[in-house]
């Protein structure tokens, strides 16, 4: 697996867990609601600066949000952890 798809996985699974939209986590994150939808197919790759405002607009630490993607990569047939 690609790491953008497993960084979308993780994405998609916390954002899910804290019961968000896509548009509401956009708009939390100062981010267009299509760039969510992309980052979460793996349709595109998140910089740093991306992945510090998800953290913040999901209430997680950048580190928990690449730690589940690298989970996902090691372990793609597996859930990512919470």
């Amino acid at each position: 697996m690609e790491p953008a798809r497993a960084f979308g996985r993780a994405l998609r699974k916390r954002r899910l867990d804290a019961s968000m939209s896509q548009e509401k986590l956009a708009l939390d994150a100062g981010l267009e609601r299509v760039f969510i939808s992309w980052l979460e197919t793996g349709n595109k790759q998140p910089t740093f600066g991306t992945i510090l405002k998800l953290a913040s607009a999901l209430g997680c630490s950048a580190s928990d949000l690449v730690r589940e993607a690298e989970a996902v990569l090691l372990f793609p047939d597996q859930e990512a952890p919470d």
